[in-house]
């Protein structure tokens, strides 16, 4: 990050720093009072950041957005007349940034065409139910059990180790690898060797052309990562409405958005409500989602990497998120210990999207079939580890060796990891997917080819002749 920002012309002194707590900043106001999310340059320290966050009678509560450690009591305070920004528009394509606008990718700093980021764009119009339209990721168990339309959301959730980030490299790279497609990246509160790494995939496969990043990652203070969604959902809104663009968005992580918010909260000493997140941390989720929507001049679809703490789903902050997202695909650790990847738990993993109208008689049959297997699998675990399988009877051992065909079947490589497991990657067509699921349970299938996996994009286009599929 920069270690200096732009001096604010026309400075006005406002009041003086009475107050000092964390990122807690009260400023005594004795002038015109500034307005909310305003910034505030303080008297001496050209590199502080001071964001206005509420008011109590004559003090304004404000957060150091850098935790800069220059400050102390006594110290004048002026107005800028300026809010957080970030550059917008064709010129960000192919570049990082942090929360602030500011380049971390060592490129040159955008100065113009640039947009306040609390304030959201215009979400008023949506799209009408009948354009729908379904977004193959190559992914067998995505595309099968919680599909992908465009303009809505879909949610990775799992404990910490489980996949998620792998899993959204993945998609990154399936979805938009043989497409036009516009990806906007969110990193929140993740670790910094992910971030680089997927930085460096995506400029292998050409893909980070088309990418705009933001990142706020562990390093950097609440305030930051707070601010990195709304800075991300920004420039996403201007794409989508001044541009016509559908945009892919990807989030990871969210639920570290709200341990952001939590810990500011707690910094401004706001007692925390039920499950001991700030009262406050859920209107600010829903209002960041409220932005990740479609309208008539083009969309938003969002994919939310959602961790659980301690692997608690009934966590309050895991089930906020959840109700607000279409599908919800759960990585179990339980799974992922048995080598399987992507580790989904295909009975807990959800989607209210998986309907007749939108994927088709045939798709809904299928899944309803498939879990009704998973939950006998998910029985006769227990009565095969007394009993053992032999003493089963012939249709409970073919529902159980078939439910261990389904969880072999939905194992997948990922072209994204080829480089750490040696194996290609793997891309699967949805048309596939169906028929590979209908030869396992003995369903005639309306097509009779033998399904095969398609040729998927190559991780490192320097080595197509690695990426050789294999028969399933």
């Amino acid at each position: 990050m920069p270690k200096s920002k732009p001096k604010f012309n026309n400075l006005k002194y406002v009041g003086t720093i009475t107050s000092l707590k964390g990122l807690m900043v009260e400023v005594e106001i004795i002038d015109r009072q500034p307005e909310e999310k305003e910034l505030l340059e303080v008297e001496g320290c050209p590199d502080v950041y001071l964001e206005v966050d509420h008011f109590k009678e004559s003090v304004a509560v404000c957060v150091n957005i850098n935790n800069s450690i220059e400050l102390r009591c006594g110290l004048r305070v002026s107005l800028t007349g300026k809010k957080v920004s970030v550059p917008v528009g064709p010129a960000t394509l192919g570049r990082v940034f942090n929360a602030l606008g500011e380049p971390l990718d060592d490129g040159p700093k955008i100065t113009t065409n640039r947009r306040v980021i609390t304030e959201a764009g215009g979400i008023k119009s949506y799209r009408k139910a009948h354009s729908l339209e379904l977004l193959e990721t190559g992914l067998k168990v995505i595309d099968f059990m919680t599909p992908f339309v465009k303009g809505r959301k879909i949610g990775i959730v799992g404990g910490a180790g489980v996949g998620k980030t792998v899993l959204t490299m993945e998609m990154i790279h399936n979805v938009t690898r043989n497409k036009k497609s516009l990806s906007i990246y969110c990193g929140v509160g993740e670790r910094i060797r992910e971030g680089n790494e997927l930085y460096e995939t995506l400029k292998e496969t050409d893909v980070l052309k088309n990418t705009v990043m933001f990142f706020g990652q562990m390093d950097a203070t609440p305030a930051i990562r707070s601010m990195v969604g709304p800075a991300a959902a920004t420039a996403a809104e201007y794409f989508r409405d001044e541009e016509g663009k559908d945009i892919l968005f990807f989030v990871d992580n969210i639920y570290r958005h709200i341990q952001a918010l939590t810990e500011i909260s707690t910094n401004f000493g706001l007692i925390p409500s039920e499950g001991g997140y700030a009262p406050t941390v859920y209107s600010e989720l829903r209002r960041l989602q409220d932005r990740l929507s479609s309208s008539e001049k083009g969309s938003i679809t969002s994919v939310q990497a959602v961790y659980i703490p301690a692997d608690d789903l009934s966590d309050p902050a895991v089930q906020s998120i959840s109700q607000q997202l279409d599908s919800v695909l759960v990585l179990s650790r339980s799974v992922a210990e048995q080598g399987i990847r992507p580790a989904v738990d295909l009975l807990q993993t959800t989607s209210s999207l998986l309907t007749p109208q939108i994927v088709g008689q045939r798709h809904y049959d299928l899944v309803a079939k498939v879990q009704t297997i998973m939950q006998k699998y998910d029985s006769l675990k227990n009565i095969i580890a007394i009993i053992g399988e032999n003493e089963l009877s012939p249709v409970d051992r073919q529902d159980y060796q078939n439910a261990k065909k389904l969880i072999s079947f939905f194992s997948q490589d990922f072209a994204v990891a080829e480089h750490l497991t040696g194996k290609p990657g793997e891309y699967y067509t949805r048309e596939q997917t169906l028929q590979g699921i209908e030869e396992i349970l003995g369903i005639n299938s309306p097509q009779t080819d033998k399904p095969q996996p398609a040729k998927a994009e190559p991780a490192h286009p320097d080595k197509p002749e690695k990426h050789k599929r294999r028969d399933h």
